[in-house]
């Protein structure tokens, strides 16, 4: 049944159930029918019995010429008075007749009215009434009966439409009912057209939405909205590739101009050294990309290994004073971290040291003034704050400032590669929280994480 497509298989489901409903009426109808026309004829001998009784009655003897007349009507309108016992009653006024009843319904119909239908020779059915009543001090019983020759041929005759106007009324609604399922799929089979004419080379072509405010429409409107993400994803891993070329080429080809320098010139030794330093440096730039990129593309992925544990906020602060007081006393800045901090939070704490490195870098090349560190509990959340007082973020680009490869500065931007803020990004989203940024009121900027404070 799966195999069968969706538009013959809705069509086949409701030719199913239509048949059964159009069953169901025929045989509602055809029931009501034979009942009310049995009604009908059993309220007729009703009628014809209490006729004959009454006829049998004017003169209280015997059967007169009235009931006489009433006896020997027409063969299909029956009628006939038996004795309690089962016979004929004054057989002389009934010749030619043998008793309708048998014993077993003379004994019923001495007690009680019946009905009743039996075939005649000819094979037409009869329906019979027969009831008990008093005449000269006797009990009696009067039997009327007719035939059902009209009833069965009005039978017969609803049968015989029901057989050939059910197929072709089931026939014609099939075929409305398959061309509604296709005229209902003909959007999605545009959809579909369309969908394949799109094509992975950023075409901005996007799938027909249908007018009617149904779940179609819905559907299209979802899927425009997927091609959508797909062509910002695929423009964004474009425009990632372009930048990470570009930032390997820099210093790629420094790193190819100081070896040439040192094959051609370097005469002495010092100039091989300082040749071979440069080299040594521009290697250690490269592997400091080939890092970033590495940490975000496991990231995009959801692969960023992390070990996660209760990590103590000042001892993070002692590590990164450890590790950049001597750089800020050199560059003759001021770092101060919040040692008294509170709290713990649970995190991989060389990635958590590796992105407030990030921003302490960060603050001390591009900030100015005095470099702070300190954090804060939020709404539940650990928030971990690096600022400086220098010029801040230019308002265009705070919107911008963790993604890859952006620069607030490109003129000032040094040997940065436009990273540090995109990992800092990745690293907190890989720990379940997020990072953010602004200018201080009173000058400089701020950038944080938020994480999830340890149990």
């Amino acid at each position: 049944m799966s195999r069968i497509p969706i538009k013959l298989r809705v069509t086949l489901v409701f030719a199913a159930v239509m048949a059964l409903v159009l069953a169901a009426a025929g045989l509602f109808l055809y029931l009501r029918l034979e009942s009310s026309l049995t009604h009908s004829i059993d309220t007729e001998l009703q009628s014809r019995s209490q006729q004959l009784i009454r006829e049998m009655r004017v003169n209280d003897r015997g059967i007169r010429e009235a009931a006489g007349t009433l006896i020997d009507k027409r063969a299909d309108d029956f009628a006939q008075v038996l004795t309690s016992s089962g016979r004929l009653f004054d057989p002389s006024h009934q010749r030619g007749q043998h008793p309708a009843l048998t014993a077993a319904r003379v004994t019923s119909a001495t007690q009680a009215q019946i009905t009743f239908e039996r075939p005649t020779r000819g094979g037409v059915p009869e329906r019979y009434l027969a009831r008990p009543f008093a005449f000269e001090g006797r009990s009696l019983i009067a039997v009327v009966g007719a035939s059902l020759q009209s009833r069965n041929d009005a039978l017969d005759s609803l049968l015989t439409l029901l057989l050939i106007g059910g197929p072709i009324a089931l026939l014609l609604a099939s075929l409305a009912a398959y061309w509604t399922v296709g005229s209902a799929l003909r959007p999605v089979d545009a959809m579909r057209r369309h969908a394949s004419e799109v094509s992975a080379s950023g075409s901005q072509q996007r799938l027909p939405v249908p007018e009617a405010q149904d779940e179609l429409r819905r559907l299209g409107v979802t899927l425009n909205a997927m091609l959508d993400r797909l062509h910002n994803a695929l423009q964004r891993e474009r425009a990632f590739v372009d930048d990470a070329s570009h930032e390997l080429r820099t210093p790629l080809a420094a790193h190819k101009a100081e070896l040439e320098l040192a094959l051609r010139y370097g005469g002495t030794s010092e100039e091989l050294r300082a040749s071979i330093a440069s080299a040594i440096e521009e290697a250690d730039r490269l592997t400091q990309l080939a890092e970033s990129l590495l940490v975000i593309a496991r990231s995009d992925k959801g692969e960023l290994a992390l070990q996660l544990e209760p990590v103590a906020i000042p001892d993070v602060f002692d590590t990164l004073r450890d590790r950049l007081g001597g750089r800020a006393e050199r560059e003759g800045r001021s770092l101060v971290f919040a040692d008294g901090s509170p709290g713990a939070v649970e995190a991989d704490r060389m990635r958590l040291e590796q992105a407030l490195g990030n921003l302490v870098e960060n603050a001390l090349r591009y900030g100015g003034g005095t470099v702070r560190v300190w954090s804060q509990r939020a709404d539940g959340r650990m928030e971990i704050h690096v600022s400086d007082e220098g010029p801040g973020f230019p308002s265009d680009f705070l919107p911008h400032a963790f993604e890859r490869f952006r620069r607030a500065d490109v003129a000032r931007s040094g040997d940065g590669t436009g990273l540090g803020l995109a990992i800092v990004k990745a690293i907190a989203q890989a720990h379940g929280g997020g990072a953010g940024a602004r200018n201080t009121g009173g000058g400089g900027a701020d950038v944080w994480i938020d994480l999830a404070p340890a149990p």
